[in-house]
């Protein structure tokens, strides 16, 4: 391996405009086409640091900083337009997170890889709205951050309470949202403001392993662990009037619910099988990678036929997963307010996933191909008009919701014509980390961190200490920094802000 000094490795980078800088081919072995990554200047340094930091140690702590995955990425067979890191880009396994590309379906030497969709198959976020205000709830807070964290079970190994067996896991696994809609436990509109309509059609549930199932069995309604949570959201900042009220956002103080979570033990299972099967057909089918982790099949062969449906499988089981704990949160809502969620307004204004690999169609060079496209870390952002959006939605663009951590803003955008063209019509997901979990634990304190919250009037219930230092905000890239650099970059506009009033964690 040829060993570049920090000076050789900027000959590779080119900064384009204020927030892009593009990645040259050459930056590592083999690519096939150009990287890109969006920044500001203060993640602008981050991302520089990292690189620096690698030249010195020649190794990352177990990764590659996140410039040489993106490049890596670019060598994969069959890529097409860019390897492109969103302003949240960091170090993950394989692709960074927060990195997406796509993959020409018509070329057979195309693949699909599981490292550029992640272990948390679907992980995503759901925003419901409320007609309640600050001052409804300022009162009852501590007693509806309760309320909310006994219905909704979270933490490491956490069991679900909605009943289920294994045939209504396997139905659930096909079905996705249509099994909760069939159940009871969603309403019909629900669906409707989903990305996929809550429900990917090649799933095949005999793509999932037996263990996989087992894990997901007990697990289907909780929130789990990591950086999942649960939070009591009021708007504090619209800057999109027009968009903010097509989602029923009429007023600063109007309070919201988001959910984060995914597909919990069996999304990793599915993820971790596929590995295993994958670094064989490798060595079968002659298909090298510059990093291992980059472990993938062709997208036409019998493995990545097999992925594609058990990643559909555990996606679907996501949706159901969100939608089970959304059933939890109305519940809990209409206890607390002595009411039905209907009377309460609790609509589901959108449903977006991170961590998915999904067939569209896209123009390329003036030509209309079908990709498929992997976001890792990153949100599927579509501009007005688009046929794969909801009507109420066609004037305004996609909703793209962007969770902050513990602590800090969340942000609602919209997807963009220009996004279209340059990212595929993708854009950021959250804040990205900036300290690993070790050094968060090690840098900060417990109770340093919940003062932190509770200066800043935040209720916050966890079901284990340590997390909390784990997802400080101090872990994380401002998520601001992140939102301003993607409406900058004007591959999604920003519709309004929410900050946390209470947080549900693992």
């Amino acid at each position: 391996m040829v060993v570049r000094t920090y000076q050789e490795e900027l000959s590779y980078l080119e900064k384009m405009t204020p927030n892009c800088w593009r990645i040259k081919k050459g930056f590592v072995p083999n690519m096939n086409v150009e990287g890109i990554f969006y920044v500001n200047d203060s993640l602008e340094r981050l991302m520089f640091d990292e690189l620096k930091q690698s030249c010195r140690s020649q190794g990352y702590g177990g990764f590659l900083p996140g410039m040489k995955q993106i490049g890596n990425v670019a060598a994969l067979p069959g890529i097409v337009g860019k390897s492109i890191g969103l302003p949240d880009v960091h170090s993950g396994y394989g692709f960074a997170i927060g990195n997406m590309a796509a993959f020409d379906m018509s070329d057979p030497k195309s693949v699909v890889s599981p490292g550029g969709v992640g272990f948390d198959i679907n992980c995503g976020v759901r925003l419901l709205r409320t007609n309640l205000t600050q001052k409804d709830v300022q009162p009852l807070k501590e007693q509806l951050a309760q309320c909310l964290f006994d219905h909704i079970p979270v933490g490491v190994g956490s069991k679900g309470i909605i009943p289920m067996n294994a045939k209504d896991l396997e139905e659930a696994l096909e079905m996705g949202m249509d099994w909760s809609l069939r159940e009871g436990y969603i309403w019909a509109e629900d669906k409707e403001h989903c990305e996929e309509y809550g429900r990917m059609l090649q799933a095949d549930p005999s793509k999932v392993s037996g263990r996989a199932k087992k894990r997901g069995l007990p697990q289907l309604g909780t929130l789990g662990a990591g950086n999942h949570y649960a939070e009591i959201q009021v708007v504090d900042e619209i800057y999109n009037d027009f968009a903010a009220k097509k989602m029923g956002i009429d007023f600063k103080g109007q309070v919201c619910v988001m959910i984060h979570c995914g597909s919990r033990g069996l999304g990793h299972q599915v993820a971790t099988d596929s590995l295993v099967v994958m670094e064989k057909v490798m060595k079968r089918d002659n298909i090298d990678t510059n990093d291992r982790q980059l472990a993938c099949a062709r997208i036409n062969s019998q493995e990545g036929q097999d992925y594609l449906k058990g990643m559909a499988s555990a996606a679907n089981y996501a949706w159901v997963n969100r939608s089970s704990m959304t059933f939890l949160a109305r519940q809990a809502f209409a206890k607390m307010f002595n009411t039905t969620p209907d009377d309460l307004d609790m609509h589901v204004i959108y449903d977006v996933s991170h961590n998915i690999a999904k067939v569209e169609e896209h123009f390329l060079d003036g030509k209309q191909k079908t990709l498929l496209i992997h976001r890792k870390g990153s949100t599927r952002a579509f501009p007005p008009h688009h046929p794969l959006i909801p009507v109420d939605y066609q004037l305004t663009g996609q909703p793209v919701l962007i969770g902050g951590t513990m602590g800090t803003c969340s942000y609602v955008l919209t997807g963009t014509e220009q996004g279209m063209m340059e990212t595929f019509g993708t854009t950021c997901h959250g804040a990205g980390r900036a300290l690993s979990r070790a050094k968060s634990r090690r840098n900060l304190d417990f109770q340093d961190v919940l003062n932190a919250l509770e200066q800043q009037g935040i209720s916050i219930r966890v079901a284990s200490p340590k997390l909390v230092m784990e997802e400080a905000p101090e872990s994380y890239k401002n998520v601001t920094d992140v939102v301003d650099t993607c409406h900058a970059a004007g591959i999604s506009r920003k519709t309004f802000r929410l900050k946390p009033i209470a947080v549900i964690k693992g």
